[in-house]
């Protein structure tokens, strides 16, 4: 499918009809573990990957494609792979690239998973990690120059949204060679497009906003096809595979994706704006409102804000144990991005991981709450809040 289509039809169309399944309006699922040919001379050329085609579930499969296809439609991308979760997707991906003696340049506001790789995973493979402060460009410059394999990056960050120039920063990886990652989970590719801004590689967890209905979990990454190929034959033998099921579901809720995706924009920064001029609020952290750091780089990077938002209560932690679970339209569950609203604090949702040293090391105060606006009607969350906030 071409990528002149806007978003929002390509993520109804790009990957369907796909497979041969004699007019059907969606793609099926297709549960199948190997595929057969009687001809062996077609057998060993789609085996080598000389010929399109299917062999086993493990390297690809007509339902896992369709998924795979859409994701390289919506992110601009020249080829796209799949995983069995998010954070599938980021491990295969650093480990395709990095080995002992090599260098990876990141941030320290980063997903729980992704900061407990860089703090205790990589250092064990001798794999030199360098985390700077996310929005002192200079440092990150610095230490991208010094010599970089990987730069890996994040934006909007979870859990206090803080906003990466991925441009500037892409520009100074390329300078040494390094290869650029993107984590674009909480932008999705309604909002925001990496690739577009320098990067090589865009990762996301598909279970978040891609799914959109927290019921099926899986990874994808999309960008330069000599690189997607190179991860895709680590994940082939690794077997972080995503089977059909999920691919099935996850393809489902990317085809309302824009529909979701407007509609959460739009809620978080009415919300934002809120809380923002509450008397029990003491900040709030959300790219849309002019008050943020980023904004400015946010508004020349992202066509929307995203429906995910942080803030924090004067009262601090016994405040939140207070208004969370005073909430009737949140799930307070370690997840985001449905149609639903979900909530918790970093403790116990994004960096359950990390140790609360750890976690106070990168800048994430115990009673921080994170709140991933979902698709219902924004009065009824506003007037849920405040009825929450009442009861502190």
């Amino acid at each position: 499918m071409s990528t002149s289509y806007n978003k929002g039809t390509a993520a109804v169309w790009a990957g369907e009809g796909n497979v041969n399944t004699k007019g059907a309006a969606t793609t099926p699922i297709v549960n199948s573990v190997a595929f057969s040919y009687t001809d062996l001379d077609e057998w060993y050329d789609v085996s080598k990957g000389n010929k399109e085609g299917y062999i086993y579930s493990r390297n690809t499969n007509p339902t896992v494609a369709a998924l795979e296809e859409k994701i390289r439609v919506l992110e601009d991308a020249e080829a796209a792979t799949s995983f069995a979760t998010g954070m599938a997707a980021i491990s295969n991906s650093l480990f395709t690239f990095l080995t002992a003696g090599k260098k990876v340049v990141s941030i320290k506001d980063l997903y729980g998973g992704s900061s407990k790789l860089f703090l205790d995973f990589l250092p064990k493979y001798n794999i030199d990690v360098e985390l700077c402060d996310t929005t002192d460009y200079d440092a990150l410059e610095a230490a991208i120059a010094k010599g970089c394999d990987v730069l890996y990056l994040e934006t909007p960050t979870n859990p206090t949204l803080k906003i990466v120039d991925i441009e500037r920063l892409s520009k100074a990886a390329k300078a040494v060679g390094a290869v650029v990652m993107v984590d674009n989970t909480f932008a999705t590719p309604i909002n925001q497009n990496p690739l577009q801004l320098g990067a090589d590689l865009v990762l996301h967890s598909a279970t978040k906003f891609l799914n959109g209905h927290s019921d099926a979990m899986g990874g994808l990454l999309a960008g330069k096809k000599e690189l997607v190929q190179k991860v895709f034959q680590f994940r082939e033998i690794n077997g972080a595979s995503l089977q059909a099921d999920p691919a099935y579901m996850i393809a489902r809720g990317m085809k309302t994706l824009e529909l979701r995706i407007e509609r959460q924009n739009a809620s978080a920064l009415k919300i934002a704006q809120y809380l923002k001029a509450h008397n029990k609020v003491s900040d709030v952290f959300y790219p849309g409102l002019e008050t943020h750091k980023g904004h400015d780089i946010a508004k020349k990077q992202m066509r929307g804000f995203g429906g995910m938002m942080s803030f924090s209560l004067k009262d601090g932690w016994s405040a939140v144990k207070k208004f969370l679970p005073s909430l009737k339209l949140a799930h307070l569950a370690a997840s985001l991005g449905s149609v639903s609203t979900l909530a918790g604090p970093p403790r116990t949702t994004s960096h359950v991981e990390l140790t609360e040293e750890q976690r106070a090391h990168l800048g994430i105060p115990e009673g921080l709450i994170r709140y991933s606006v979902g698709i219902e009607n924004v009065n009824d969350l506003l007037n849920d809040i405040e009825a929450g906030l009442k009861n502190i």
